[in-house]
């Protein structure tokens, strides 16, 4: 059977043990992964960043994973190479688990598409 097959949890467990291959480290959470595609987005390798920046990497890994179904834009990148992203389109309603589960598919889909 095909990893696409599989349950979300079952294709999120595999994508981290993926990463863990690749950075040499398992990401421990959703935040952790979208603060990865973040410090991919922004593509100065890893170095130190303060936990302003940390933050920001994390808001640039949501854009960036959810600009796959248009719900976000990238709008243009300052003069510090940093992204910045406009919505589009708002966000569908749910709790967190909802919001937890879209943010996991569409960086499912980010991966795929790398």
């Amino acid at each position: 059977m095909d990893i696409e097959d599989q349950p979300l949890e079952m294709q999120w467990e595999h994508l981290l043990d993926n990463l863990e291959t690749l950075v040499g480290k398992k990401p421990g959470d959703l935040n952790g992964v979208l603060f990865l595609i973040g410090v991919q987005e922004l593509g100065q390798g890893a170095k130190r960043f303060t936990k302003e920046q940390k933050q920001d990497l994390m808001h640039i890994g949501i854009c960036s994973v959810l600009s796959l179904s248009s719900y976000y834009a990238l709008e243009h990148i300052d003069q510090d190479g940093w992204p910045h992203y406009k919505l589009n389109r708002a966000l569908p309603q749910g709790d967190i688990m909802k919001q937890e589960a879209l943010l996991k598919m569409h960086v499912i889909e980010y991966f795929k598409n790398l």
